[in-house]
């Protein structure tokens, strides 16, 4: 009854991790480049009362051993790398990319990050910029006079200056970053990631290659979270502590019981 009051503690506590998943997925449906994060759980270990293939007193083997589990624990949270949906928005800055590859960006530590969300802006000094002012790597300028900024594919910035007839000028390349495990990065919040020993050195290509995926102006990934999913995996977790905390009245119920027993 106490093992049974422990590993239903210990359900209780992981379905309430689960739902903590659940409802940050949720929060940030609606997040540019955001990656819904799937909770992994483990069982704990296991009371073992008679090993599988022991022998008897008769000298017969025991087909199948006697144990107990303990319970359950959260073991990782893993970023899903599925590519969101693109929404168009016609802004010359917004930019989707259509596979593999992560926008590398400089953080004012001097650190390097990572990010999905192409939303980026202008600063004063006319550099192209996160929406937490973070410069994109390499550094990119576009001239004051700029009439039209177009970003071709393959990542080339080109932008039309007045007098050019027409003829557009080359300001920089946006390069792609790629990793062997992404779901091993570490998320930094501000839809930023930092790389790990997990994930892997990044590789550094052009959009035009096939395994970085190629640049969509005008277009932002939105987040690859499905709310429905979301909702279904919610109502489970919840069923899932109710019948754990069942589980502890219960035990309570029969440890009562016991100690109210008379000769």
């Amino acid at each position: 009854m106490i093992r049974a009051l422990y590993s239903a503690a210990s359900g209780m506590e992981a379905n309430q991790f689960l739902t903590d998943v659940i409802a940050n997925n949720v929060a940030n449906a609606n997040t540019a480049g955001f990656k819904k994060d799937r909770a992994d759980f483990q069982d704990l270990f296991y009371q073992t009362f008679r090993e599988a293939g022991s022998t008897t007193l008769t000298g017969g083997q025991v087909p199948s051993g006697l144990r107990v589990g303990l319970g359950v624990q959260p073991v990782s949270t893993q970023k899903i790398f599925t590519a969101g949906s693109f929404q168009q928005t016609e802004n010359p800055l917004d930019i989707a990319v259509a596979g593999d590859g992560f926008f590398r960006v400089a953080l004012p530590d001097g650190t390097t990050a990572y990010t999905r969300d192409g939303s980026f802006q202008l600063d004063g000094n006319g550099q192209i910029v996160t929406s937490e002012g973070n410069l994109l790597d390499p550094p990119i300028s576009i001239p004051p006079d700029a009439q039209l900024i177009d970003i071709a594919v393959d990542g080339t910035v080109n932008v039309l200056q007045p007098g050019a007839d027409g003829a557009l000028t080359p300001v920089g390349n946006i390069l792609l970053t790629r990793f062997q495990n992404p779901a091993g990065l570490r998320s930094l919040g501000g839809n930023l990631f930092a790389e790990t020993p997990a994930s892997g050195t990044p590789q550094e290509g052009t959009p035009s290659d096939q395994a970085f995926g190629q640049l969509r102006q005008g277009f932002l990934e939105q987040s690859n979270v499905s709310i429905v999913d979301e909702l279904v995996s919610l109502i489970i977790a919840q069923r899932a502590f109710e019948t754990n905390s069942k589980a502890v009245q219960v035990s309570d119920e029969l440890m009562s019981i016991t100690n109210n027993l008379r000769r």
